[in-house]
């Protein structure tokens, strides 16, 4: 794999998180600013354990946003970011290219016409290494932990929260100029099967619930 290659699917396998985090925040501001349902008046609560996992009452229950765990997910996310950023701006400065927008920086990896030292090579590929950061693994599960997160767990938001990530990926494509590098492509595919494994687990927890 050629040093253009992967500091390109570094850049936009992090551009496509950004976007996602922007789209499903959309999604729990609706969420959490919708008219109280009957279970919160009464004070049913459906809320994720320590272990990402929720308790239920009896009857009826409602959805709580896990707001430290977004508020983690987000800062880490844009820390990785500013960080990629920094170092394309570096990168863009040391060959000569001029920065005047953030749509340069997409110009310029888009273009692959940059070289970058072993230091930075090494660091590239242990990002987007099968256990990296950026990686395919990673990458899908921070998308699913966020989800879940903003929904409190609840699979009736399930269909949302994957339109958010398709949208934000879209947005990806648009904003890169043009087909997006082939770990784009696996982090999508992975994320929309960890979608359907939390939908099944949903329909299998529901069916369970039915014959008790």
């Amino acid at each position: 794999m050629s040093v253009n290659g992967i500091t390109n699917q570094q850049s936009t396998t992090a551009y496509t998180a950004g976007a996602v985090t922007t789209k499903q925040a959309e999604v729990a501001k609706e969420q959490t600013e919708s008219p109280k349902t009957a279970a919160e008046e009464s004070g049913v609560v459906y809320e994720p354990s320590a272990e990402g996992k929720t308790t239920s009452s009896a009857k009826a229950a409602t959805y709580q946003p896990n707001t430290e765990l977004i508020n983690k997910l987000k800062a880490d996310a844009e820390q990785r970011t500013a960080q990629l950023k920094s170092l394309v701006e570096k990168l863009m400065l040391g060959q000569g290219n001029a920065i005047g927008t953030a749509d340069d920086i997409w110009s310029f990896l888009r273009t692959g016409n940059f070289t970058v030292d072993a230091a930075t090579k090494a660091q590239a590929q242990a990002d987007i290494a099968e256990d990296g950061y950026w990686g395919v693994e990673q990458t899908s599960d921070r998308i699913l932990d966020f989800a879940k997160a903003l929904s409190g767990g609840d699979p009736s938001k399930i269909e949302e929260m994957r339109d958010a990530f398709e949208k934000g990926f879209k947005q990806a494509e648009k904003t890169w100029g043009g087909k997006l590098p082939d770990i784009s492509k696996r982090t999508y595919e992975a994320t929309m099967k960890k979608f359907d494994d939390w939908a099944n687990e949903g329909k299998t927890t529901e069916t369970a619930a039915t014959e008790e």
